[in-house]
């Protein structure tokens, strides 16, 4: 049996080390990695990095190494991939799983403000503060550029490219993160308003927290679409029960 998981997310990597422990030998399990950030964390199991060549590509990738299921793991903002890869295994006729982890939920005392993406966040922005923590990776920058009047505190895990906001503090760290240095940050930084996609998940969230304790809004980016015929498992746990179920390998 061979499992091909599209990953780069932490459950995609927690995924691949149960499949590789749990799986009978003789199971394959190969992870495929977009390759954008660099020294990335390697799951457990064969690791390829990089596209497939779209949908079409990644059919003809499925079939040629005889793939018996795929997960989708990706980021949930990574929506593209999470279409073709419908498309794809409906083509290939392999089963597909789709691994997502469950989006935030404000609570009491959250000052919230959803919108539906980042030329929305940056639309949003002057009228809610005017130090920013920007919590949305190095991609899409380009959204905030011209926002000249704010100053930002920009995290990331590798260094971004131009065209980026003229006054801005790149700050290169990889979660999880802990609930006082987000604390502290805010503090340091004189942070009055954080942006931040819905990414979910525990790694990114003591940021939020953080925010609320401050009492300062958060911008928070929608997640995109995604197919709706697609079979859905929160955790990695799950997502292994669904492969016993829909392949069968072993109890």
């Amino acid at each position: 049996m061979h499992v091909l998981v599209l990953g780069g997310t932490a459950e995609a990597r927690r995924l691949a080390g149960l499949l590789v422990a749990e799986l009978p030998g003789g199971a394959k399990v190969t992870s495929s990695l977009a390759g954008r950030v660099a020294g990335p964390r390697l799951p457990p199991g064969e690791v390829r990095i990089g596209g497939f060549g779209g949908a079409d590509g990644l059919a003809a990738w499925l079939r040629t190494h005889q793939v018996d299921a795929l997960i989708d793991a990706t980021h949930p903002f990574a929506g593209t991939i999470s279409f073709n890869a419908a498309t794809a295994a409906a083509a290939a006729h392999v089963p597909l799983l789709a691994l997502r982890r469950p989006g935030w939920v404000p609570g009491e005392g959250d000052d919230w403000h959803p919108v539906g993406s980042l030329d929305e966040a940056a639309r949003a922005l002057p009228a809610r503060g005017q130090r920013v923590f920007l919590t949305t990776g190095r991609m899409g920058l380009a959204a905030f550029a011209g926002l000249d009047e704010l100053w930002f505190l920009m995290r990331s895990v590798d260094a971004p490219e131009p065209p980026y906001p003229a006054r801005m503090e790149v700050l290169l760290d990889r979660g999880p993160f802990a609930l006082e240095g987000e604390r502290e940050l805010i503090r340091r930084h004189r942070i009055d308003v954080l942006v931040t996609k819905d990414s979910g998940g525990a790694a990114t969230a003591p940021k939020l927290a953080a925010a609320r304790e401050a009492r300062i809004p958060v911008i928070v980016v929608r997640r995109p679409p995604v197919p709706g015929s697609v079979a859905v498992a929160a955790t990695p746990a799950l997502a292994l029960a669904w492969l016993r179920g829909h392949v069968g390998c072993g109890p």
